[in-house]
């Protein structure tokens, strides 16, 4: 195509595409400023574990600009991860560049941009196909891309940046599915698949799965023409599922290696659904939530559903067709209601929260057959039409009326009056359209003008929803402290500049702070995570139950600060913490430095392996590997329980296996519980909180007051030891526990635990002695090591395959401890040692990728030629 062409091209359709982008972005930013959200405003679009990728995906590759850092592996998470696996979920999308251009203290203000750009691209990708499949007025076009682009999926998720990408390559796959069928042009769908699995191969699972359904669907409705498409079809298919094996290869093959399990199918039925919530999730403004027992969103506007019902009432369309797509329909609605079918479309991998993770597919699948209904529509067809348009109030009204009270509360009669009165208007507009009041070009702009309105209605509901579910997070909380706590972060970095240590926060402002800020912890929240080391953690005492998506630090014991090398603490109060002192301050926040931390290495004995863990006894665990690194066989915790001096608000009521029931006697007024306990001198005091039941505990927090500190976590989240502080004197302590969140909770009766701080220094002293200092630079670590006998090293690096370990050069093998950590063999002697790491699978993906690429070339340029000829 000649310059000039393009140009006129431009100017006769550049200007719908135009519409089709700015709509639903304009739409979307009007709805953030209702409510609150703009650019630089305190609330804003943080996304959870996303928003810290992000964050750290800016500094990281300014880093590995300058040398200092991998694209393949990070430390700035829990404990260390393979990067290149996270990238694959969270930032493959190609406009997460984009953040380049952002300081990393206005991450909120690029996810904002991002979330907009995203869904007003997902509306120019419909429009393109659009414009490409449908003999429909450019405007149409425009209408069915606006609801596309703002249907309830997108829009109640739309917090889950990273997720917003997949929504802009669906209509392109189908588009390119539709070229190969019908051109035998397959560049399109070969470059639509490979974009969509490189930026998020979960989601790119669920459509790779849906287009094929499409294709042989679309092949059912004639077969004779399109069977001569089956090979060029899976030719294509297949080559750039190849090609993004760069992508996905290494992501599965760390899934499976660390932990990643799949989830037993324990019913039939779906939990939650029921007969009528295809109906109620078609009305406007219906947002139940995005948490636990929510049924599927698949609004995609009451325009779409109109003519996508026409598409299946109206004579002018092929009973193949309608039965061909309608099974679409059914396999989708089935996957709503039968586990099995549910689990599937989820790689069979139950989803933590966030349900029905496909259902954007039946959004799609309507807006698509509204198309294909509203091109077929005349104005002889107005009956058709008027008919939908009484029944459709109808189903909406007895949906409402004939469920249980409690079964559909979200659904208002707001909702319900809105929903019928959209389509009376859109009634209105094709009675005036039938009688030759309203010729079509005007009918076209009113839809439009309509179809915006309601958008905007939905998506102030389906946001305010977010609101309410999750509350928009304060970009103050993330901006106001980043200088000064960068500020210490950085001081702390730079100590640690030789020898590698990690820092973590009494303090945090997230579970990802170490992503945000750059530095090595142990807090984490990522689906992307190692599961065995999280788990080893949580069997010491950090807090990461169940599929380990949640590690926390707070709440554990010194001796796990200084086995995991936890040398910094940032903290906006006194830190009273034996070996902890104050090195730096910065605002209210203060830097602690632990003289006791082990670097990221320690000679031990091949006894190492041997060494047994107690069931349920974090303690044990914690003294069987302190005695095992320290050769010593020793006691370091003791038991006492204190006394209750004074209660506020509360009712103790002692239960079997000493457990107590702490109940409240006003509602929403803390339970208070003041304590007396004698603390011998030398000792660094605890109080445990353990659940007498998980699932009962709800969100339940404690906040214990101790000497001047206060600590408020929530207690399922972090670990049980709530910090009583360091007695270098025989002290009479006074301290009190607060517990907010439930009527009532069942704890294990609270003990004090002491821990021995002079057996603690001596262990410490021992085991420092063997320690083995490293220096690590983005996916690499070297040292030093020398040892007169053969010893085994043990590394706090979460173990994974992907580690390559030479002494003096040489290839030596790894071995797990408790499938947590990397350890190795070194023979006596002094020796260096280097570490590297690479994402297993990485090599053959990245051979995968260059030959699907080549062997598509070859192959394109064969078809482009043959039919030349």
């Amino acid at each position: 195509m000649t310059l000039t062409k393009l140009k006129k091209s431009f100017k006769n359709e550049g200007k719908y595409g135009l519409a089709a982008f700015f709509i639903p972005f304009f739409i979307m930013l009007f709805v953030y400023l209702s409510i609150g959200i703009f650019w630089g405003s305190d609330r804003s679009v943080l996304a959870s574990d996303a928003f810290s990728q992000f964050s750290n995906f800016h500094a990281s590759f300014n880093n590995v600009l300058h040398g200092d850092q991998s694209i393949f592996y990070t430390w700035n998470a829990s404990l260390g991860l393979n990067y290149w696996s996270l990238i694959s979920y969270y930032l493959g999308g190609i406009f997460t560049p984009l953040v380049f251009f952002f300081n990393n203290q206005h991450i909120p203000d690029a996810l904002y941009l991002l979330t907009l750009l995203k869904i007003g691209s997902a509306g120019l990708a419909f429009w393109y196909y659009g414009k490409n499949t449908y003999k429909l007025s450019q405007w149409s076009i425009v209408t069915l891309s606006v609801s596309y682009s703002l249907m309830s999926f997108i829009t109640a998720h739309s917090e889950l940046i990273m997720w917003l990408d997949i929504f802009m390559y669906l209509p392109l796959v189908i588009l390119g599915i539709n070229q190969v069928m019908d051109k035998g042009k397959s560049i399109l769908l070969f470059v639509s698949y490979l974009l969509l699995f490189v930026s998020n191969f979960y989601f790119g699972f669920m459509i790779g799965v849906f287009s094929v359904v499409y294709f042989f669907a679309r092949l059912a409705t004639n077969p004779k023409q399109y069977k001569k498409s089956i090979l060029p079809y899976f030719v294509t298919a297949l080559l750039a599922g190849i090609s993004s094996m760069i992508m996905i290869l290494p992501a599965v093959l760390d899934l499976k290696t660390n932990g990643e399990t799949l989830t037993e199918m324990a019913r039939l039925k779906t939990e939650a659904t029921s007969f009528w919530d295809i109906i109620i999730k078609n009305m406007i403004g219906v947002f139940d939530t995005t948490k636990y027992g929510s049924i599927p969103f698949i609004y995609v506007g009451i325009l779409p559903l109109i003519f996508c019902i026409f598409y299946f009432v109206t004579k002018k369309i092929k009973l193949t067709n309608k039965i061909a797509y309608g099974s679409m329909f059914i396999l989708l609605i089935a996957s709503f209601y039968l586990e099995p079918l549910n689990l599937f479309w989820h790689g069979f991998h139950a989803p933590n929260m966030f349900l029905f993770r496909f259902s954007f597919l039946f959004s799609f699948l309507v807006v698509m057959l509204a198309g294909y209904g509203w091109e077929k529509f005349t104005k002889e067809d107005g009956g058709y039409l008027v008919g939908i348009c009484l029944i459709l109030p109808v189903l909406f009204l007895l949906a409402k009326l004939t469920s249980p009270k409690t079964a559909y509360d979200f659904a208002t009669p707001t909702h319900l009056l809105m929903t019928i009165l959209f389509v009376l208007l859109y009634l209105t507009a094709i009675i005036f359209y039938q009688l030759k009041k309203l010729p079509g070009k005007r009918l076209a702009i009113l839809l439009l003008l309509l179809v915006s309105g309601e958008a905007f209605l939905n998506t102030s509901y389906m946001l305010n929803g977010i609101l309410d579910d999750w509350n928009y997070a304060s970009r103050s909380l993330y901006s106001e402290p980043y200088p000064n706590y960068k500020k210490l972060v950085d001081t702390a970095n730079k100590a640690n500049k030789e020898d590698f240590y990690r820092l973590e926060s009494l303090a945090p402002i997230s579970s990802n702070d170490s992503f945000s800020y750059g530095y090595s912890g142990i807090s984490m929240f990522s689906s992307i995570r190692n599961r065995h080391s999280s788990k080893f953690l949580n069997d010491l005492g950090y807090r990461s139950r169940g599929t380990s998506l949640n590690i926390r630090y707070q709440n554990n014991t010194l001796f796990m600060d200084s086995l995991l090398g936890v040398k910094h603490n940032i903290s906006d109060q006194r830190v009273n913490k034996y070996g902890f002192t104050s090195v730096a301050k910065a605002g209210k926040y203060q830097l602690y430095e632990n003289e006791d931390a082990m670097p990221l290495g320690v000679l031990t004995e091949p006894t190492l392996y041997r060494t047994k863990f107690p069931k349920n006894d974090n303690l044990g665990a914690q003294t069987a590997l302190i005695n095992q690194l320290s050769n010593f066989d020793d006691t370091y915790y003791s038991f006492v329980k204190p006394t209750i001096a004074e209660t506020k608000n509360t009712k103790i009521i002692n239960k079997p296996n000493n457990h107590v029931l702490f109940k409240e006697i006003k509602p929403n007024i803390a339970k208070s519980i003041t304590y007396d306990i004698f603390v011998p001198a030398g000792n660094q005091a605890y109080l445990s909180l353990f659940p007498g039941d998980f699932s009962q505990i709800e969100s339940s927090s404690a906040t214990v007051l101790s000497q001047g500190t206060s600590y408020k976590s929530q207690i399922n989240i972090t670990g049980q030891y709530y910090n009583l502080g360091y007695f270098e004197k025989d002290t009479t302590l006074r301290f009190t526990l607060e517990l907010y969140g439930t009527k009532d909770i069942d704890l294990v009766d609270p003990p004090v635990v002491l821990m021995d701080t002079n057996k603690y220094q001596s262990a410490m002293n021992e085991i420092n002695k063997q320690g083995v200092n490293f220096d690590v630079s983005g996916r690499k670590a070297k040292a030093t090591v020398e040892t007169p006998e053969d010893k085994v090293l043990m590394t706090t690096i979460p173990y994974d395959k992907g580690w390559t370990v030479k002494v003096d050069g040489k290839k030596v093998p790894t071995k797990d401890f408790k499938k947590a950590f990397l350890t190795f063999s070194v023979p006596k002697g002094k020796h260096e040692v280097t570490m590297s790491f690479l994402p297993p699978g990485l090599l053959i993906g990245v051979l995968l990728f260059i030959s699907g690429i080549g062997i598509f070339s070859v192959y394109y340029i064969f078809v482009l030629n043959k039919k030349r000829k």
